[in-house]
């Protein structure tokens, strides 16, 4: 362009403009999501991620690949927050773990996307899943008589979510094992400073996040945050997190853990890590 000014002012203006056009934040889809599971601890991994200056995470759930993909990736990424150069964007929906066409449709999105999964002794994520519900649903039957109901399957949907080998199978055979990183819901409770130290590792940051943020809530039983994003107080989720669980018949208990068995077996067998579950 034309200069009526001194080279050097220009050449400075020119530099000016460079830097301006990355300090602009924009709206872009996606590199990272978490994509499961429900009651396993995705709100508090993405509490806590938040806390990282290189993450911007939409704090509601879109359900963009399970139930509004009709909209078309401009409307998903219309939902995103604005991020700058370097930042990573994410987004969490628990429900894509399970869905069936989810796998499919985040590989058209891009092939390199990071996928996170919160897993959880499916026994205790299955009586959390039903605490859930019983407080929206008060006059739904006893978890005991609803359990194995389901005469075609053998088993409720709160029990089908625990199928962890299934599920990842489905995304197994559009993503490689490198790019999904499994948390421990146990140990995001008793050391969320070491879980995500782990998550923010498979994400290529720097470990920003860690224990300094932290403290144990004795009387909901898990960690809460000293200072959140853009707050001086101490945050702990909300009053659903860390709800009394439903009191469950020990047969019952037992008769889910003999359900659970095998199908945890095959879940460690392939992911190569052992979760410890009774």
């Amino acid at each position: 362009s034309s200069c009526v000014c001194a080279v050097e002012t220009c050449i400075s203006l020119q530099s000016l403009s460079g830097q301006y056009s990355e300090w602009t934040a924009t709206r872009r889809l996606p590199q990272a999501l978490i994509i499961g599971v429900k009651k396993g601890g995705t709100r508090a991994l993405l509490e806590f991620l938040r806390l990282h200056p290189d993450i911007r995470a939409l704090g509601s759930e879109p359900h963009f690949f399970d139930r509004h993909y009709a909209r078309g990736l401009a409307w998903y990424r219309s939902m995103m927050p604005k991020a700058l150069d370097g930042q990573i964007v994410m987004e969490k929906t628990p429900r894509y773990f399970v869905t069936v066409e989810t796998p499919e449709r985040v590989h058209s999105m891009s092939q390199d996307v990071k996928l996170i999964v919160v897993v959880r002794d499916p026994v205790t994520r299955a009586i959390s899943d039903y605490t859930q519900i019983i407080s929206k649903t008060p006059n739904i039957p006893p978890f005991e008589s609803l359990v194995f109901k389901n005469h075609t399957t053998g088993m409720l949907g709160p029990l089908w979510i625990g199928l962890y080998a299934q599920h990842l199978e489905r995304w197994l055979a559009w993503f490689p094992r490198t790019q999904i990183h499994l948390v421990s819901g146990e140990r995001l409770i008793s050391d969320p400073a070491g879980e995500l130290g782990k998550v923010q590792d498979f994400l290529g940051l720097q470990r920003i996040v860690t224990d300094k943020h932290f403290y144990f809530n004795k009387t909901k039983g898990f960690p809460c945050l000293k200072k959140p994003e853009g707050s001086s107080k101490p945050h702990c989720l909300g009053k659903t997190k860390g709800r009394t669980h439903a009191t469950i018949d020990p047969e019952v208990m037992q008769r889910l853990r003999d359900f659970y068995k095998p199908h945890n077996q095959r879940f460690y067998q392939m992911v190569g890590q052992d979760f410890g579950w009774q």
